[in-house]
């Protein structure tokens, strides 16, 4: 039951399992986000404008929305194992890159590139899952992110102090370095520690990759409808940076940009056709009720998640710099005040998952949502509040979006198993594509106006919450030779 996960049994193989996946999501959001903090201290040293590190933060998670729909397809062809240690070794290196530029454009294009490790946390909601059963899950992905996500506020926290402790102006060259080596080693013991299943169990695969499998006309619709947003905040971005908006790109670059987002999009759309198009052929065999899935369920995920975790990128990257703009202190106290979001994400998003399973998950993500929402418009007030005042606000609201995080990923992995990759990763971009949108929202508005805008979207994703079916009853998995296997979801 939920009420007696053993997380600490570490004898037991799926245990052993979440604590060695857990960590390699930590690893990818220390390496993720170890520039945050150090944003004043490389601003100083290139001497960058207000729009150049606006630029750098929101070119940090551009490349996490196709990177999720990608990895997404391919951990579920090539297995997590394989992929996550990939991942994690190539990360590595472009952290060495970042920390090696000698100019914003040098910058700008590596840390846009390392928007990549980002797609790490699909990987591991895939890994979890086959681990798991139904009962356990939400508070194993909930630690799994939760935990993993705690790489954020470790690197706000650690990365200013261990810039000074190198020392120099060129501290924070070596203290991102430090990360690219922690990637790199932690790849192989992942690689050496894990197995994509329990022994003897099967690695369902979906027919075809590239896109997601539906199981209605109306639904494929629907998802290509619910893709478009993914690239439209593509250029969206693009648009932010061109000769229009923070003018960091001139006219052809901008011109190659959107050639390059809509390139993105045809193709995405050509593996959609590619992997669904049967459904248009005449007497297309229906799907079984239980081996097919409604993809509204979904779509109110992505809503949601971009709600939570879109919030949860912008408001990261954005708060050290808010504290040392609003109440005059210094770096290192700014990384530590600002990491106070993150770090509730120990507790508030395990909390989310474990509860789900416990009560049950549409309800959590509605509660989850709303409390969000008010936290938010609480936020927008901060000004007026000292400091202390201010970081319990954050603490509190905090704490309302890690747990809507959990809630969504308890969800999940409880859709459909053999594409839990892609559901992932499609999910999973579109809290990159809110991080994205709030981003560029926070750098056209007042910071009141960021977080009434927060607010906002989470009031709209809670009304979308209240159409989410709750998972009950079996899923069928049919294997290659045909039989077929019911999975209980309760």
């Amino acid at each position: 039951m939920a009420g007696r996960f053993p997380l600490f049994q570490t004898q037991l193989p799926r245990i052993k399992t979440l604590h060695y996946t857990w960590f390699a999501f930590f690893v990818t959001f220390l390496i993720w986000f170890a520039h945050v903090s150090l944003m004043p201290n490389i601003k100083e040293y290139f001497h960058l404008t207000e729009g150049q590190v606006k630029a750098i933060l929101m070119l940090n998670v551009a490349l996490t929305i196709p990177a999720r729909l990608l990895i997404g397809a391919m951990v579920d062809k090539f297995g997590p194992k394989r992929a996550y240690s990939v991942l994690l070794f190539i990360s590595g290196l472009l952290c060495f890159v970042f920390a090696a530029a000698q100019s914003f454009t040098w910058l700008a294009i590596s840390r846009f590139l390392l928007g990549f490790v980002g797609a790490g946390f699909v990987i591991g909601i895939r890994l979890i899952s086959e681990w798991f059963p139904a009962n356990e899950v939400g508070a194993a992905e909930g630690i799994y992110g939760g935990w993993g996500n705690f790489g954020a506020a470790v690197a706000s926290m650690s990365m200013p102090i261990l810039a000074l402790t190198f020392g120099g102006a060129e501290g924070w060259r070596y203290a991102i370095a430090v990360t690219g080596v922690i990637a790199i080693i932690y790849s192989v013991v992942f690689y050496r520690g894990v197995n994509d299943t329990p022994k003897g169990a099967t690695y369902f695969k979906p027919k075809k990759s590239g896109g997601l499998e539906v199981s209605t006309k109306s639904d494929f619709y629907f998802y290509a409808l619910m893709t478009l947003p993914l690239y439209a905040v593509l250029g969206l971005l693009a648009w932010r940076l061109s000769p229009s908006g923070l003018k960091l790109l001139d006219a052809n670059q901008t011109t190659i940009a959107y050639v390059v987002v809509i390139g993105l999009a045809i193709y995405q759309y050509i593996k959609i056709w590619q992997v669904n198009k049967h459904l248009f052929t005449p007497n297309a065999r229906p799907v079984h009720p239980e081996a097919g899935y409604a993809f509204k369920q979904v779509a109110i995920l992505n809503m949601a998640y971009m709600a939570c975790f879109g919030s949860e990128l912008a408001v990261v990257s954005m708060l050290p710099q808010y504290f040392i703009t609003h109440y005059g202190i210094s770096h290192a106290l700014a990384g530590l005040t600002a990491g106070c979001f993150a770090v509730m994400n120990l507790f508030a998003r395990p909390g989310g998952g474990f509860i789900s399973d416990a009560v049950g998950r549409r309800k959590v993500l509605m509660i989850a949502l709303a409390g969000q929402t008010v936290g938010f418009l609480l936020m927008s007030q901060m000004t007026s509040l000292p400091l202390i005042g201010a970081v319990a606000i954050v603490l509190g609201t905090s704490i309302f979006v890690q747990a809507a995080c959990g809630s969504v990923y308890s969800v999940v992995p409880l859709i459909q198993r053999r594409m839990t990759g892609q559901i992932a990763g499609m999910a999973g971009a579109y809290g990159n594509t809110g991080g994205v949108l709030f981003l560029t929202v926070f750098s056209l508005v007042s910071p009141v106006g960021f977080f009434m805008t927060l607010a906002g979207f989470a009031a709209v994703a809670f009304i979308g919450s209240l159409f989410l079916t709750e998972p009950k009853g079996h899923m069928i998995e049919v294997h290659e030779d045909g039989t077929v296997e019911r999975i209980a979801l309760t």
